[in-house]
C-alpha cells in the first residue's frame, strides 16, 4: 500500500468495500476445533465474536460475526484477511504495529497493508474502540493460546 499515496478518498473506498463486502464473516461450522470470544462495545451498536483456529504455530482461519458499525465491520474484515497464514509471532506483531498506528506512535507501517487505512482514527477518539474491537478480541485469544500451552 505504501508504493502509493493513500489519499482519503481511497481511504474511504477501502473501508466501505470492507463494510459492503465483509471477509471472513462466518460462524465456522466446526466450532470445537476453534477458539472464540465476544467483544462488544457500550458507546456503539459493535457486538461481535471472534473465531479462531491456529495449527503448528500458525493461523489457519480467523473468522467473525455478529453486528457491527462501519469501522468495526471494516476493521474486523480487514484484520481478519490478514492474519490468515501468519505464524502467532507475526501475528501478534501486527497487531502490535497496528495499535500504536493507532495510538500515534511510531510504527510499522510495512506490514500494515490495507489497515493502514485507520491512521487517522486517533483523531475520532469515539472511533478508536470500532477500529480496534475485533483486534482486541484476535489478541486476547493469541494470548489465551499461549497460555495454555
Amino acid at each position: 500500500m505504501s508504493t502509493f499515496k493513500l489519499t482519503p478518498q481511497l481511504m474511504r473506498a477501502i473501508i466501505m468495500d470492507h463494510y459492503e463486502n465483509p471477509r471472513c464473516r462466518k460462524t465456522p461450522e466446526d466450532l470445537e476445533n476453534y477458539r472464540k470470544i465476544n467483544m462488544n462495545s457500550s458507546g456503539c451498536v459493535d457486538d461481535i465474536w471472534v473465531y479462531l483456529k491456529v495449527e503448528n504455530e500458525i493461523v489457519e482461519e480467523v473468522y467473525w460475526e455478529g453486528e457491527a458499525c462501519a469501522i468495526s465491520t471494516a476493521s474486523t474484515s480487514i484484520m481478519c484477511e490478514m492474519m490468515q497464514g501468519k505464524n502467532i509471532d507475526d501475528a501478534l506483531y501486527i497487531i502490535d504495529e497496528y495499535k500504536k498506528m493507532i495510538d500515534e506512535q511510531d510504527y510499522n507501517e510495512s506490514v500494515l497493508g490495507e489497515a493502514l487505512v485507520f491512521m487517522n482514527t486517533s483523531k475520532q477518539p469515539a472511533r478508536i474502540k470500532c477500529a480496534t474491537l475485533g483486534w482486541d478480541g484476535l489478541l486476547d485469544l493469541l494470548k489465551e493460546l499461549e497460555e495454555d500451552e
